[in-house]
């Protein structure tokens, strides 16, 4: 899992505004830098990591409220929730999957057939939310998610 980062300008001396500013701002960066590879299901840590970097971005945005426009922090935070439910719904079958095919190694071969039935089940549920989740990404671009996170960001700064 990707280790979070160092929030820079978090301390004592800092405001309430200006350390909201700060955390919106890196949280943010992670979930953007995790993006491209949320989509890949032959290494199901990409989907994982963006999925905690968005958790972690929520949490902030939630944290930090009173620091933000009421109205742009409400739907930014609600666009945050979207993608991190599709995130939580690619990511629901890889983990049983995991599981499954760790299961399937201590199996005998006459017993493998119906877990390897279950995890072929799965891995069309995989494939389906693999596809909503390359909506809410598009949705994502398309609602410019990052340049709004900007803009937040712009308006906490004291």
């Amino acid at each position: 899992m990707a280790q979070a980062r160092e929030i820079p300008g978090i301390d004592a001396a800092a405001s309430f505004r200006a350390a909201a500013a700060s955390a919106v701002e890196v949280r943010a960066e992670e979930v953007f830098e995790h993006l491209p590879r949320a989509l890949d299901t032959s290494d199901i840590e990409g989907v994982h990591d963006t999925r905690v970097a968005t958790r972690r971005l929520r949490a902030a945005m939630e944290i930090f409220a009173p620091a933000f426009p009421r109205r742009l922090h409400r739907e930014l935070l609600r666009d945050v929730k979207a993608l991190a439910d599709a995130l939580g719904e690619r990511r629901d079958p890889d983990v049983a999957i995991a599981e499954l095919e760790r299961i399937a190694t201590a199996l005998t071969a006459e017993d493998r057939p119906g877990i390897e039935h279950l995890i072929a089940e799965l891995r069309g549920e995989q494939q389906a939310a693999n596809e909503r989740l390359a909506t809410a990404l598009a949705e994502v671009e398309q609602g410019e998610l990052r340049s709004r996170l900007a803009v937040l960001v712009e308006a906490a700064q004291p």
